[in-house]
């Protein structure tokens, strides 16, 4: 395992609004870088997910002026997400049967169904399940994600004809590249060209100045510039392609319509994209708030049943007046802890310049083109299924990369659902060839020992992501505070895979981080499928 340098002690910012007072200047500022990155985003992923573009400003106004109040993570900004756009996109084209605006108003019911189930969720405290997916078929899934964005924002950014793509799976698009780039509208291309070069260009910038401009704002300045220059407001020029986004209507009026749970054809449509919000919004959700915590300057650990049901909340409330489903997203929680955001207030202020940016700039808005939002979902496609994704499951060990291309696979052919039971089922084949006994898949034959401040869990036979609720069960029973000292003790386990190493490294940081300590020991007679240090062991058969 690796070390974690002892704490020393630090600041910690105060919360409610005492937070406020202390932190509001750096809270404001990135507050407002965060809504220069959001506002593109959002309107990207809502024209990808079917819904009219400002919907997707609206929930992040909802996820910061509302959500930052019921919110049990500090640091995190809550808004749409690229991660649910095929899911949204095909709730609203499957129950619209061909009307996209009955689609929408249709799939609102169902989110703000799946955010009820998520308050749920919460209250029930059944955070700790996502903890039983094994972590390489949850990052497969995330890669098809970004491969199916990337496989339609190619088209629209080299100005292909909506109604080609209309109707086509994900792999029937990206067969069709080849035939967009040959009939592509060449001012329409430029446009999406010359984003995507500023997009993948701009982390080459040396200058920390300029590389703090968030480069989707530099990308929207630009293509409008081009846009005007290319007159792309002319509808005779460009018939049917429709160039610029249409924005819609921003306004508080309820839409939502819950017609699908009253229609037995609809029915089915409904509950399975029911299980696709809750399951997938929920778990991409807390895998943020664990990925923060790790981030977090001031070491604080979130509440991810508390933040599951906030995001519930936000989701019912946003579903109400129009909005996509939300969830705690990654890359702008990042990036307010790197622009010093310290408290929710900085979410509290993301959306409030939001509510600012569209109430005063809907007319601009307008002249954003179409090409520049594929870009931009480009860009965030290609973070989720970048070659250093292959290679960081291979460097784990070779039978992660087999689970992570299994579920991109089976998710293109199929859908999210099926795509990660697929890699689910795929990691349990291979940990049953390696050498997991089948008695222990669910429940490890284990014994926790304390003895004053001293613990020691002993785990036979296997430790796997299928028995690791039962594990988890038994360490978060010790107090992580200073002078505890816990051991792991492996020496019996046949089998430990990286999920499981993945979590213990993680208690090992939170104990150290406590004033505790935390060890894994008697793993010198397994071997490692890697020599990554979080790799999957299995003893060996004459040790």
């Amino acid at each position: 395992m690796e070390t974690v340098a002892k704490p020393t002690t630090h600041f910690v910012p105060a919360k409610g609004l005492a937070g406020l007072k202390q932190n509001w200047q750096s809270d404001l500022l990135s507050g407002f870088l965060v809504s220069l990155i959001a506002l593109p985003l959002s309107l990207g992923i809502a024209s990808a997910s079917n819904f009219p573009p400002i919907m997707g400003v609206l929930t992040a106004i909802v996820g910061g002026l509302i959500v930052a109040f019921f919110a049990g993570s500090e640091p995190t900004i809550k808004g749409p997400a690229a991660g649910l756009i095929v899911i949204v996109a095909g709730c609203v084209e499957e129950l619209g049967r061909g009307n996209v605006d009955l689609g929408w108003k249709l799939a609102l019911g169902v989110i703000m169904a799946a955010g009820l189930l998520q308050v749920l969720f919460g209250v029930l405290k059944v955070a700790k399940l996502a903890d039983f997916f094994p972590l390489s078929a949850v990052h497969g899934m995330l890669a098809a994600i970004g491969i199916i964005i990337m496989s339609k924002q190619l088209h629209l950014a080299v100005g292909a004809h909506p109604s080609d793509l209309k109707g086509k799976e994900p792999l029937e698009l990206i067969a069709m590249v080849p035939h967009s780039l040959m009939n592509m509208e060449w001012h329409i291309a430029v446009i999406g060209v010359v984003s995507l070069v500023i997009l993948f260009g701009w982390p080459m910038i040396k200058s920390a100045s300029v590389k703090r401009i968030p480069p989707a704002l530099v990308v929207l300045v630009v293509a409008i510039s081009l846009g005007l220059y290319f007159h792309l407001s002319d509808v005779k020029q460009y018939g049917d392609i429709k160039p610029l986004v249409n924005p819609g209507e921003f306004k508080l009026s309820m839409n939502v319509d819950f017609g699908a749970w009253m229609d037995g054809g609809l029915l089915p449509i409904a509950l399975k994209y029911l299980a696709m919000f809750a399951l997938i919004g929920s778990l991409e959700s807390l895998l943020t708030g664990k990925a923060i915590d790790l981030l977090d300057p001031y070491k604080r650990k979130s509440n991810l049943s508390k933040d599951l049901t906030a995001v519930g909340i936000g989701n019912m409330t946003a579903s109400l007046l129009g909005g996509l489903p939300m969830i705690s997203e990654v890359a702008r929680s990042s990036a307010n802890l790197s622009n010093g955001g310290k408290t929710r207030w900085a979410n509290f202020f993301h959306g409030a310049f939001l509510l600012i940016f569209v109430v005063a700039l809907v007319p601009l808005i307008k002249l954003v083109p179409v090409a520049a939002l594929a870009a931009i979902l480009i860009s965030v496609g290609f973070r989720l299924a970048a070659p250093k994704e292959f290679r960081h499951m291979y460097q784990i060990g070779p039978e992660q990369l087999i689970v992570f291309v299994v579920t991109i696979i089976a998710t293109l052919a199929t859908d999210l659902l099926i795509g990660i039971a697929v890699g689910i089922v795929a990691e349990f084949i291979i940990q049953v060839v390696l050498g997991l006994p089948l008695k222990y898949l669910f429940k490890p034959e284990m014994t926790l020992k304390s003895t004053g401040t001293h613990h020691t869990l002993t785990i036979n036979g296997a430790a796997v992501f299928t028995n690791y609720l039962s594990i988890k069960k038994q360490l978060d029973t010790i107090p992580q505070e200073e002078g505890q000292h816990v051991t792991v003790d492996l020496h019996n386990a046949r089998y430990v895979d990286h999920t499981v190493m993945e979590n213990l490294h993680n208690y090992e940081r939170d104990f150290k981080l406590a004033g505790g300590d935390f060890h894994v020991i008697n793993l010198d007679e397994h071997k490692p499928m890697s020599t990554h240090p979080l790799a999957a062991r299995r003893k060996l058969q004459n040790a």
